[in-house]
């Protein structure tokens, strides 16, 4: 990913309320479009980086289960 987008990501939801970052999120799935993609993984980037490890056990658990 280029970091320019990374960074331009990031610059767009800075600052955005939990309820405006939900927003953002459930568009993003909801539309289901690819160009989204990134940016949910941008997110998810900054989710993981800020996560203890039982947090991120916990995230791990939740997608296994989701991909069975």
């Amino acid at each position: 990913m280029n970091l320019n987008l990374r960074n331009a990501i990031i610059h767009n939801v800075s600052g955005n309320s939990q309820d405006e970052l939900r927003d953002t999120i459930v568009d993003a799935i909801q539309n289901g479009e690819e160009k989204m993609l990134p940016g949910l993984g941008v997110l998810f980037e900054i989710i993981w980086n800020n996560a203890s490890e039982e947090e991120r056990q916990e995230m791990l658990q939740a997608l296994e289960s989701g991909l069975k």
